[in-house]
């Protein structure tokens, strides 16, 4: 049986955002939650966390919400969502500290989420 050749789009040439496998192939990082277990509002901010647009910003949100969706209260839920709204490039400036964070949106969350991404490695 022949294989098929991948093209050149198809090739892992980015490992920084990829992981190898135990059959050694080249897999996209992603989420390791279920979102089996969190109500409709959760699962909403779970999955809209990691499909962005940015993969950097679908890193730092989706790794962010993996380990502290459920811990969340309401409000932090609110302030989480508003968040969510906001451009990838703003947000990607913010976290990387390429800008200053505006007062407004200086929040418990952002300063929760920043925390966490200081601790990433990537």
């Amino acid at each position: 049986m022949r294989r098929a050749t991948m093209c050149k789009a198809d090739r892992p040439r980015h490992p920084r955002y990829m992981r190898r496998s135990a059959i050694r192939m080249w897999k996209m990082t992603g989420t390791t939650r279920s979102s089996e277990g969190l109500d409709t509002r959760r699962r909403k901010l779970l999955f809209r966390s990691w499909h962005r647009g940015m993969r950097e910003m679908d890193l730092i949100l989706g790794t962010f919400a993996d380990t502290t969706i459920h811990d969340l209260s309401d409000a932090e839920l609110d302030e989480y969502e508003k968040l969510l709204e906001l451009q990838d490039a703003d947000l990607l400036s913010w976290f990387t500290g390429e800008s200053a964070i505006p007062v407004a949106q200086d929040t418990a969350i952002y300063r929760k989420i920043l925390a966490q991404r200081l601790s990433m490695s990537f």
